[in-house]
């Protein structure tokens, strides 16, 4: 898998008793168990390998994002295969649809951002980002058909995923897991649609036809229904998965290194705090509250 770069599916790290993919910080067993990054101190297995060497000068905060923001919105936009000249819209505005829709736009592209939170369509229209209003429209796929000669972007990227918090069916689904005993709950978390799929759903109807999504949102149900019919019918390509972290490096580290800072890593955090008030932080960030978008812990 590393030989071909798809190094979220390591063969040295994969979870075989699980059935699942490489080993993930801070996720439960079904992604290997390894302590989160969010501590003042961690282990680091594999560390021959996954720390990034990166030079002395420029503030740290330009390298925080270089461990998930921008190697995920990279991949959302190369998974996306947007043609040359061609448009995305970008769904979910938070930090990974902030850099998608930023990336898109460095490589060329048009990129339209949707969203309902006023702050996060602020930010996208800072960096000239085309953004549509959900609160504005009632048929969201039929505004972007509007916009593209009638036929829907190029590419689509789902940038939100399950966000459980915005479907109180997922929401007490996940709950209701927590509570259970291991040897019930896993299996259940494993077999049950617990996702909320209107974004996912929304992507297949704007993308037009012979188009791309790009799933980098996070889902977690494996029986979710899907629409195939519809996405058969439109002949759309359906691209997913773990980021590559270093897969994309290369690409990525330049651009954090540039003082022109063209994508913006200067603008996206929207709170600093000490890793002491992180509880803090997840709930406003969550619930959408004071303008946050992106939340730096510090140890």
């Amino acid at each position: 898998m590393c030989e071909r770069t798809l190094f979220a599916q390591c063969e040295t790290t994969q979870n075989r008793e699980q059935g699942m993919g490489a080993s993930l910080f801070g996720y439960t067993k079904l992604y290997g168990q390894v302590a989160g990054g969010q501590a003042e101190y961690l282990r680091v297995p594999q560390a021959q390998f996954g720390p990034i060497p990166v030079p002395e000068g420029p503030p740290d905060e330009r390298f925080v994002y270089l461990s998930d923001v921008l190697p995920t919105a990279w991949q959302a936009v190369a998974f996306a295969d947007v043609p040359d000249g061609g448009s995305v819209v970008v769904f979910g505005l938070g930090p990974i649809g902030q850099m998608s829709a930023r990336i898109a736009r460095h490589r060329g592209y048009r990129a339209i951002g949707v969203d309902l939170v006023p702050e996060r369509l602020e930010m996208a229209r800072r960096h000239g980002v085309e953004v549509l209003d959900v609160r504005e429209h009632d048929d969201i796929g039929a505004a972007l058909r509007d916009i593209t000669d009638g036929r829907g972007p190029d590419s689509a990227i789902d940038a939100v995923g399950m966000e459980a918090h915005g479907s109180p069916g997922a929401e007490f689904a996940q709950k209701l897991v927590g509570l259970l005993p291991d040897a019930v709950a896993a299996p259940l978390m494993r077999n049950a649609a617990v996702d909320r799929l209107a974004v996912i759903n929304s992507c297949i109807d704007a993308v037009r036809r012979g188009g791309t999504i790009s799933l980098s949102g996070v889902y977690g149900g494996a029986a979710d229904p899907m629409p195939l019919l519809q996405m058969f019918d439109k002949g759309i390509k359906l691209t997913m998965g773990q980021a590559h972290v270093k897969r994309w490096i290369d690409d990525v580290l330049p651009l954090v290194l540039d003082d022109a800072d063209p994508l913006g890593v200067g603008d996206l955090a929207t709170h600093r705090m000490p890793l002491s008030d992180a509880a803090h932080g997840y709930e406003i960030f969550q619930q959408k509250r004071d303008g946050a978008i992106k939340v730096l812990l510090s140890p």
